[in-house]
């Protein structure tokens, strides 16, 4: 059975192959935008994960970014400063993988995305690192 920081560091392995997919994905010139949205949707949901076993704070099976933040806000507010923004992220979960809500994002969109996805990064790495320290 995995430890808590452990599982942490298990949504933060996988958030981070998702930031690198999405990046690689971004040097190409014919980039693959939904392939970037999606990948970078992936990133910011397990971050936000990663912070709720954080703060230890049960949560379902879910890609709907919005609740996982209403979550972490229960136990730190200041989260809700990036509510709006990365909840943008969250119609990349599936609407761009099936034929039947499928959209092509654009060049500007993925890259919005991945700004998105790099700034939740920051945001959660700097909480967990930040309460740890104060431990």
């Amino acid at each position: 059975m995995k430890t808590i920081k452990n599982l942490i560091d298990s949504w933060i392995l996988i958030a981070e192959k998702d930031l690198l997919s999405a990046k690689h994905e971004l040097s190409f010139s014919d980039v693959v935008t939904g392939t970037v949205c999606f990948h970078c949707q992936q990133v910011a949901e397990k971050y936000i994960k990663a912070y709720l076993v954080f703060l230890g704070i049960p949560f379902s099976k879910t890609h709907e970014i919005g609740e996982l933040i209403t979550k972490c806000e229960s136990k730190d507010n200041d989260i809700s400063a990036l509510k709006e923004e990365t909840d943008k992220l969250t119609d990349y979960a599936v609407e761009i993988r099936y034929p039947d809500d499928y959209f092509e994002p654009t060049i500007q969109e993925a890259k919005e995305a991945f700004e998105i996805a790099k700034k939740i990064k920051e945001f959660i790495l700097n909480r967990i690192n930040l309460k740890q320290r104060l431990k």
